[in-house]
């Protein structure tokens, strides 16, 4: 026979069982190559740091450019390289986020699927590793202008990863990953995902609360809209950072753009 439990013991279960149904799912649809997701950090960032343990989520590769063949883009009017520098133009004025649009002149990439591809060879390792890779790889393109559809690149970007983390991902087994078809079926998993949703402008977040209806935002939100959200599906969840000091959030996410600064002063 069971021995009863303690009073302290039925209240840690009782607030576990708050605590999950107060907690918010959310499952990020986007592409390393996509202007808009760059733009979105800002307000996904701060959303991350004042509701710190109250969301879980995970990234969904969606390989919105498989190659520039019969790429037709129609909300936008693109189907070459050249036409993809105003679109990130009219993302950076919008969004206040640097981007290196000459790159589309410069050194276009082929497609965004090597970089998909890498991103899930990443979180083979861990998800930890993938959420800082994936980070890595937007500053990539998008500060610096390296073309991220080159493997190259993408194996220095895991190397720079390594060397601020060293115990967060190994290189060679990363390498690995990324041409044994291991990433590739991974990739292929997240791809399959964004078919069966209908997915195809990111970003695209899918936000879920226990007994409650899903939510669906897609495209460049404020930050504003991201709370209201948040509070329809999980009304009691309060934030857990009341107050945000600009160290703390510099301590908290290392590097930032001046633009991610500006959303929390």
């Amino acid at each position: 026979m069971e021995a009863p439990q303690t009073e302290k013991q039925t209240r840690r279960i009782v607030q576990n069982e708050q605590s999950k149904a107060d907690r918010v799912e959310i499952i990020f649809y986007t592409d390393p190559l996509c202007c808009w997701s760059w733009g979105f950090e800002p307000q996904w960032r701060r959303l991350q740091y004042e509701f710190q343990n109250q969301l879980v989520f995970k990234y969904v590769m969606t390989g919105l450019l498989p190659g520039w063949k019969n790429f037709n883009d129609p909300v936008y009017s693109v189907s070459r390289p050249q036409q993809m520098g105003p679109v990130w133009l009219e993302a950076s004025e919008k969004s206040g986020m640097p981007m290196q649009s000459k790159i589309w002149v410069q050194d276009p990439p082929a497609s965004s699927y090597p970089a998909c591809i890498a991103v899930k060879a990443v979180e083979l390792q861990s998800q930890a590793a993938s959420i800082k890779y994936l980070r890595l790889l937007r500053e990539a393109i998008m500060l610096e202008g390296k073309n991220i559809a080159k493997q190259e690149i993408l194996i220095e970007i895991a190397e720079k990863l390594s060397n601020k983390y060293p115990a967060l991902i190994n290189v060679h087994q990363f390498a690995d990953d990324l041409t044994n078809d291991k990433g590739l079926e991974a990739f292929r998993s997240d791809w399959q995902e964004s078919l069966n949703r209908n997915i195809n402008r990111t970003p695209t977040l899918i936000m879920r609360s226990e007994n409650k209806p899903a939510i669906m935002l897609t495209g460049f939100r404020p930050y504003a809209i991201l709370v209201e959200a948040i509070k329809q599906i999980s009304p009691s969840i309060e934030p857990t950072v009341k107050q945000i000091s600009v160290d703390s959030y510099k301590r908290f996410w290392g590097d930032l753009t001046a633009r991610e600064i500006e959303e929390i002063v």
